[in-house]
């Protein structure tokens, strides 16, 4: 019998990312659904299984989430528009012949490492279709690994496993031990890379019997003590990382044979637009689907190096410069057939390329920018950029590409999407098609004067990069090393007996029978002792307070410490990403690493801003906006209450505590203003009321109350949010105040919670995203500024809505009058911007 068992999420989540949106007629996204079938398809023609079983995981705690609380918690939480294109995909399975097969407590991989186990004991082949490497351990004489990589499937056999780590399949969860798993945050050995976990599992076969014999291994005195020192993490990781074999399948694979197509398959394909795939399955004699369009395109002439003025005389004549730059390669469209490439000359033929004057166009300009400041020749122009315009046309894909724009942009043209001269030779008609769909969205301003000017804004602020204490951060790791240490021993002798607290069920032991604390309900795994369950607990006992405190300073370490250190650059400074097409509120991103995301809400993780520095002679002025996202929501609502408060100065936190309990103003106690903050804050995010309970500690019905006090009080908010979602029903989407779109694809959806999302989204992404629009518009100001008075500063980093300047000393002052002035006078709206700035030689000084 042969087998066919898919990872399911897997397939789903590689194809999400890898396909630009698509939608059904009725707006559903279908890029994971469309590539999920495709390959689906295409497996099942490859393999020609008598059964094809499809494991998916099933949203709840697995007992490895027991077992060790942090399992999978660096992991960002499923796209919205993924999630809603999961249970279309299972359907598609059910409709195909498959089975879908999802166990609560267990993941996908311990479904499909217990198909693999009965094929070995029923003289069956399995097939595992995936796109984790966590599956190789599977990997049998019975059991193949058809392991999906961006450059095609590779089959993953024992011999191959052999060859390219050198150790037998069933060894790779050794190795994973040592090494950890960052996707799944497991811990590994911190400090042990993949060579090293290989090398030492080849020599000594498994983790035990390193643990055995750790003495007496062939390892270099440091990596013996980091063995030493992170034993039970190690242990915790072969526990983690094990693929279960004896998940309790509903049905066994010989049940599941000979299932066949059901007739509604192809009507679901048609359904979700996928015409092309129903023709492709329907029986012979079917009328076929129609011939596709000549993939030929015009014959390009070729020209390879050639001299510079030359190709500067025939850009002269077409009057613009179109243009793709690659690592090595640059293209320029030098004719209407005809496409220059330069290779040896690459940098030469940029420069002359960047001297013309002429109008420029490319896909992703960012990198022209930074290639020019790297080499301390800043380009002189704006670059029409497709990429950006791609990114607001339609910002709820995950990736954009050219021969995606020239395909959904110019319908019938040819183009070869493998040879990038075919679709530079598109690019002016792809800029003029492009043009006329943003005048037509009133998104002109927003390309022209938000997106493109900060393309060079960010280009210049990841080739800069921010000075780091590279030694400080080493100190603060050793010190944070210490106390966890301590901690470990405090909680040994608090809980009177030896164990491995980062063991899920070990510490549900102690706490509640050995030490008899209350505990929740019991799962299959046992009890629970995530974070909330041990906040629940604090003041019952002091063991509480220092593992909450322990895994704190563990994350602190392993996150930031570490990752941090691993990306400071040869010249001590950090030079992340910053993304300005991965957000749909419009917000930048950073990544490599991620600034954004240094914690501040503790004073211990706080302290790690200490280490971001000015270089000598230098000092940082840091400004961010004043409660921005109430300012916004005053101005759109047009809540005349609100609006007063903001314009008369008041506390507004205090202002809505006053009015709300009714309470005279100079009475409001510090509770009831931090209730009323919340209030504030979570409003336009549509908060239910069990939220607001739970975030401010009182009975759902008393939140409840407060909620119905302050859309009384604020009588135009209330009105703004039932407009907002009335808008968003009849368009389908949520706009900024600058017209940038957020599409809702859901906000019809029979089901509740889907409907709800998108309500709460289309409340919430005027105020958002226009606070994402308004701080992109301040650093164009700030970055404008500062090179028109010549001064050296320059912008460093943006979080959220706050701002960082590097500046001389001597420049201070005046860089800090600026950078306020460009941010309060961003924009002109009922209520004031208020900005409020800081200098400091370090992040922490500097942010006041």
């Amino acid at each position: 019998m042969k087998i066919l068992a898919i990872d399911f999420n897997s397939l789903m989540n590689r194809s999400f990312f890898a396909i630009r949106t698509l939608t059904a007629k009725d707006g559903t996204p279908t890029n994971a659904l469309y590539g999920f079938v495709k390959t689906y398809l295409k497996l099942v023609k490859t393999f020609e299984p008598d059964a094809v079983i499809a494991a998916y995981d099933v949203h709840a705690p697995t007992f490895r989430h027991q077992m060790y609380g942090d399992y999978k918690g660096t992991r960002s939480p499923m796209a919205d528009e993924l999630r809603v294109q999961m249970p279309l995909g299972r359907e598609f399975v059910t409709l195909a012949g498959g089975t879908v097969i999802g166990i609560e407590g267990w993941e996908a991989d311990d479904i499909l490492g217990t198909v693999a186990r009965w094929a070995e004991e029923h003289e069956s082949r399995c097939v595992i279709a995936t796109g984790d490497r966590d599956s190789f351990q599977l990997a049998s004489e019975a059991v193949t690994i058809n392991l999906a990589t961006n450059k095609g499937d590779v089959l993953v056999t024992p011999d191959y496993i052999r060859e390219q780590y050198g150790v037998e399949p069933a060894q790779m969860i050794e190795i994973k031990s040592l090494m950890g798993d960052a996707s799944d945050n497991i811990p590994g050995v911190k400090g042990i890379g993949e060579k090293t976990a290989v090398t030492l599992i080849r020599e000594n076969g498994s983790l035990q019997n390193i643990l055995d014999s750790l003495d007496g291994i062939k390892a270099t005195p440091r990596i013996k003590k980091l063995i030493a020192e992170h034993k039970d993490e190690a242990l915790l990781s072969h526990d983690l990382g094990t693929i279960r074999r004896n998940a309790p399948l509903p049905e066994t694979p010989d049940q599941l044979a000979g299932k066949g197509p059901q007739p509604e398959l192809i009507a679901f394909l048609h359904k979700y637009s996928m015409d092309s795939v129903a023709a492709s399955i329907l029986p012979e004699g079917t009328p076929p689907a129609a011939e596709a369009a000549d993939n030929g395109a015009r014959e390009v002439i070729f020209l390879t190096d050639p001299p510079a003025t030359e190709t500067a005389e025939k850009l002269a004549k077409l009057g613009e410069v179109c243009y793709l730059l690659s690592d090595s390669t640059l293209l320029i469209r030098t004719g209407e057939r005809e496409v220059s490439a330069f290779t040896e000359k690459r940098e030469e033929a940029l420069s002359h390329l960047l001297g013309t004057g002429l109008p420029m166009t490319t896909f992703d300009a960012k990198e022209t920018y930074k290639l020019g400041f790297e080499r301390g020749t800043p380009v002189g122009v704006t670059i029409e950029d497709l990429l950006l315009a791609a990114y607001l046309l339609s910002s709820s894909d995950k990736s954009y590409s050219l021969a995606e724009m020239c395909e959904a942009y110019l319908p019938g043209r040819k183009f070869q999407a493998d040879r990038p001269e075919t679709l530079l030779l598109l690019m002016p008609e792809l800029r003029e098609a492009i043009g006329l769909i943003l005048k037509e969205r009133q998104m002109v301003f927003l390309y022209r004067q938000i997106e493109l000017p900060l393309c060079e804004v960010l280009a210049s602020m990841e080739v800069l990069g921010f000075q780091v204490d590279r030694q400080g951060i080493e100190d603060f790791g050793k010190m944070l090393d210490s106390r966890i240490a301590a901690l470990k021993e405090e909680i040994m002798e608090l809980a009177g007996v030896p164990f491995n607290f980062n063991s899920t069920q070990q510490l549900a032991e102690v706490l509640f029978n050995r030490l008899g604390l209350p505990h929740g309900k019991k799962t299959k795994s046992g009890y629970s002792t995530n974070a909330e369950v041990l906040e629940s607990l604090k003041g019952m006992h002091p063991i509480i307070g220092k593992i909450l405190d322990y895994r704190k300073l563990q994350k602190l370490s392993s996150t930031y410490v570490v990752g941090l250190l691993k990306a400071v650059q040869p010249d001590g400074r950090i030079h992340s990403t910053f993304n300005q097409t991965e957000t749909r509120t419009g917000r930048i991103s950073s990544a490599e690493p991620n600034v954004q995301n240094i914690p501040v809400r503790t004073e211990l993780g706080a302290e790690m801003r200490k280490f971001f520095v000015a270089r000598e002679g230098w000092t940082l002025i840091d400004a961010d906006y004043s409660q921005i996202e109430l300012r916004i929501l005053a101005h759109i609502s047009g809540d005349k209450n609100m609006i007063d408060g903001f314009n008369h100065g008041a506390d507004i936190h205090r202002m809505t505590a006053s009015q709300v309990f009714h309470i005279p103003f100079d009475e409001v106690p510090a509770s009831l203003r931090s209730r009323a903050k919340a209030i504030n804050f979570g409003i336009v995010y549509g908060i239910s009321a069990y939220s607001l309970s739970q975030d401010i500690g009182v009975s759902v019905a008393e939140a409840q109350q407060y909620i119905d006090g302050y859309l009384t009080t604020y009588s135009g908010i209330a009105a703004y949010m039932k407009r907002s979602v009335e808008s968003a029903r009849e368009k389908g989407y949520a706009e900024t105040l600058f017209h940038r779109p957020r599409y809702l694809p859901d906000i019809h959806a029979s089901k509740a919670p889907l409907r709800a999302f998108s309500e709460r989204v289309a409340m919430n992404m005027p105020i958002q995203g226009t606070a994402a629009d308004i701080i992109k518009l301040a650093m164009n100001r700030v970055y404008k500024r500062l090179k028109e008075e010549g001064l050296r500063a320059k912008l460093i980093l943006q979080v959220h809505d706050e701002l960082l300047v590097e500046a001389p000393k001597e420049e201070a002052e005046r860089v800090k009058e600026i950078v306020v002035y460009e941010m309060e006078h961003v924009a002109d709206y009922s209520v004031k911007l208020l900005s409020d700035a800081h200098i400091g030689d370090n992040w922490y000084q500097a942010k006041g």
